[in-house]
């Protein structure tokens, strides 16, 4: 399939699969039309099994390669528009919690989630090594900010909590990125040639390389962006900062893109408010890239919903994967505690502020690349239970955190 066809399905798709949630569903988006698109998934599997012909979405998703498209492309436009948004200020109020959130929490959630599914799966006589369940745990551990800002939108959190979970899903998809990769390579025979200094200067390397990197662009864009007042010139600034500082970070410097794209994000967003630029420039600059998420958005979880079509389950990964639904909470909540009750020493502990963040860690879109890219002979498994856990996350814990959130919001106290 030609490269402007699967352009023009996919949007097609989208705008239906738009149209009908906010026509007659009425869900938030994310959640409305993954459902929509993955009951269609549903109905081509069905189809395929009476014998019609539904080769055509396989050749469409075959065309995306997913894991490319969104990791590569999709990914770094996203974390810049998501973190254009956000005010500095107020988020360096939560800086110690963000913090520990995205690198302890996701280090600790992913040692816990691996032990745990390789038990599991020693109990049901699956046969995955130790250290692809390790990589498991490092995929699934880090919150999805795509998803997770696309829910924050439509339930009217208090700004404190809005904060605490859109700056850690910000920053800690960076972390699990790069641990990924740390424990994907344990997964080869380099695994006895690595040394653990040099492990840790990969994660210094692209952590705080990435947030460097970023700052550097931010500020320098920053400055080319002050005096302007044409809203179309700035627009393609913008875009070009994006895409160029994408492949600077990841080709160039081989620093985290992820973490360079959401600082240049939140350097430039929180620049322009206080510049020459006119008001006029600066919301016309905002509209477009919360136009351009809105967009990349509803493509994302339509592709999220027909990835379902390549998806192969039998009653052992389906009972695992239900297991593991269960212990990706728990090590959440767990990984959650350890930051919250430490920082208690200081002020009140509030322990709804953990049911909170624990049942709105959101996995999404950069878990099921991740799954989607491992080349193994446990490429088919460690993809089924990264898509029931998304599913799960989204559907349950994305319909459900609003409620519990307005349930907890008079007892609020951080």
């Amino acid at each position: 399939m030609i490269g402007h066809e699967v352009i023009g399905i996919l949007i097609s798709l989208t705008a239906i699969s738009s149209y009908i949630n906010y026509r007659y569903i009425k869900l938030p988006k994310s959640i409305g039309i993954t459902s929509i698109t993955l009951s269609l998934s549903l109905i081509m599997v069905v189809s395929g099994k009476i014998g019609l012909n539904t080769e055509y979405i396989k050749v469409l998703l075959d065309g995306v390669k997913f894991n490319e498209t969104f990791l590569h492309g999709m990914l770094s436009f996203l974390l810049f528009a998501g973190s254009l948004h956000v005010n500095i200020i107020e988020l360096s109020r939560y800086k110690v919690l963000i913090t520990l959130l995205a690198t302890v929490s996701v280090l600790f959630s992913a040692f816990c989630i691996g032990y745990s599914v390789y038990w599991l799966t020693q109990l049901l006589c699956i046969n995955l090594p130790f250290y692809y369940c390790f990589v498991f745990g490092a995929l699934i551990s880090p919150t999805d900010p795509i998803a997770v800002l696309g829910v924050l939108k439509n339930i009217k959190a208090p700004r404190s909590l809005e904060l605490k979970i859109a700056g850690e899903a910000l920053f800690n998809d960076g972390m699990g990125l790069v641990l990924f990769f740390v424990t994907l390579s344990l997964t080869s025979e380099l695994r006895n040639v690595l040394a653990l200094d040099a492990v840790v200067f990969y994660f210094f390397k692209q952590g705080l390389g990435g947030l460097f990197l970023g700052l550097i662009i931010g500020f320098f864009s920053a400055k080319i962006l002050r005096d302007i007042n044409d809203s179309e010139v700035a627009i393609v600034i913008t875009l070009a900062i994006v895409s160029g500082g994408y492949t600077l970070s990841h080709s160039v410097f081989g620093v985290s893109g992820p973490i360079c794209m959401a600082t240049a994000g939140l350097v430039i967003g929180n620049s322009i408010k206080n510049n020459n630029m006119s008001d006029e420039t600066v919301i016309r600059l905002a509209s477009f890239w919360e136009l351009l998420d809105e967009i990349l958005n509803a493509i994302l979880f339509v592709l999220i919903g027909l990835e379902f079509m390549g998806i192969k389950f039998d009653l052992y990964t389906t009972l695992a994967s239900i297991c593991i639904i269960f212990i990706t909470i728990f090590s959440r909540l767990i990984s959650i505690l350890i930051p919250v009750v430490w920082l208690s020493r200081f002020k009140f502990f509030n322990f709804e502020l953990v049911l909170i963040l624990t049942w709105g860690g959101l996995r999404g879109g950069i878990s099921i690349a991740l799954a989607l890219s491992i080349e193994s002979i446990y490429h088919d498994f460690l993809v089924a239970i990264t898509y029931v856990v998304v599913i799960f996350s989204m559907m349950v814990q994305g319909v459900t955190i609003g409620p519990l959130i307005r349930r907890f919001m008079r007892k609020w106290r951080i």
